[in-house]
């Protein structure tokens, strides 16, 4: 017999074997009982038979252990399943309900060191073209719509650079510069609110508190995105 593997569906037996290590007094008739009360839902076989997940598992040891250590009722029960299968996290506090989780990192937003500024790159017009592949005139077509800001020398900056890049990658889709307007006038925006944020402060340390209240406009503004995106 092929040793079990953790994604392949358990009998109720497999089920009660898994549990009682935990709770040697669980039964057959415990578990079809907390089936009915609709704390978990088994997927059936063609044979009418229940299969259960390792998800299924491990619901019922949280239903079981908010029985045996916290004394909750099945409706307490209910109410916090709910909210961990609306993603909230499991609190380590005895008779704690489920909460939000903390905020984390989002790998989408740079970090406020990268903000800063770094190392100047200064591009002409035909290395900015050899270094995105576009050409002369999307080039000029994306000065035009502010996308692209050329200096006193007519150079270009590394944020240059790396806006040409995304505009590249965007006009595979179909997204061609005028369509890019938004972007600047949103990013002029957020600009304004950093440089109003940094207005009233006086002492050290402005770099990087600049480079942090942009990092979290970035953040508002991928969250905000992403929420959209998310949307039915």
């Amino acid at each position: 017999m092929p040793p079990s593997r953790p994604d392949r569906p358990l009998t109720i037996g497999k089920v009660l074997d898994a549990l009682r290590q935990e709770f040697p007094e669980v039964s057959i008739s415990k578990i079809r009982f907390l089936e009915g009360e609709g704390l978990v839902e088994p997927t059936r076989t063609p044979a009418g038979y229940r299969t259960y997940s390792a998800a299924d598992v491990e619901r019922l040891r949280y239903v079981l252990r908010a029985q045996r250590d916290r004394f909750w009722p099945l409706r307490v029960i209910r109410e916090a399943l709910d909210a961990l299968d609306r993603g909230l996290q499991p609190a380590t506090d005895v008779d704690a309900r489920p909460q939000p989780p903390g905020p984390e990192a989002d790998p989408d937003v740079p970090s406020a060191d990268t903000l800063r500024p770094g190392p100047i790159v200064r591009l002409t017009r035909d290395e900015l073209t050899t270094a995105t592949g576009l050409d002369l005139e999307t080039i000029s077509s994306l000065e035009g719509f502010g996308i692209l800001r050329v200096d006193a020398e007519g150079l270009f900056s590394g944020a240059d650079l790396q806006a040409a890049h995304a505009a590249a990658g965007l006009a595979a889709y179909g997204i061609e510069a005028r369509h890019l307007r938004p972007f600047r006038t949103a990013a002029d925006r957020e600009v304004g609110l950093v440089e109003q944020a940094m207005s009233t402060r006086r002492s050290g340390g402005r770099a990087q508190d600049q480079a942090d209240v942009a990092r979290l406009c970035l953040q508002l503004h991928a969250a905000l995105v992403k929420g959209g995106l998310s949307r039915p």
